[in-house]
């Protein structure tokens, strides 16, 4: 059960962050973002882990992996409003 409501609240995390991303509520470059990110993404490693589920290991690890850097970069004005990053 314990299990189960991890993962829920994992899913959750990655989702509501996506979704808020993509309603224009929460930015890409905003550290709560990955954060988020980065809570949702550990809860479904570890719900893989005790069930032996290496796809989502691997899928959830990754996306772990690749929300932590962001957390250390400087801190964007929240008055800003969204932006992303140019594209060169």
């Amino acid at each position: 059960m314990i299990h189960q409501i991890a993962s829920l609240i994992g899913a959750f995390c990655v989702l509501g962050a996506y979704i808020a991303h993509q309603r224009g509520w929460l930015s890409i470059r905003n550290r709560s973002y990955s954060a988020i990110n980065l809570v949702g993404s550990l809860l479904l490693v570890w719900v893989a882990i005790v069930d032996g589920r290496l796809g989502f290991i691997l899928l959830n690890g990754t996306w772990a992996l690749v929300s932590i850097p962001p957390l250390f970069r400087p801190p964007v004005d929240p008055t800003a409003g969204p932006s992303e990053p140019v594209a060169h």
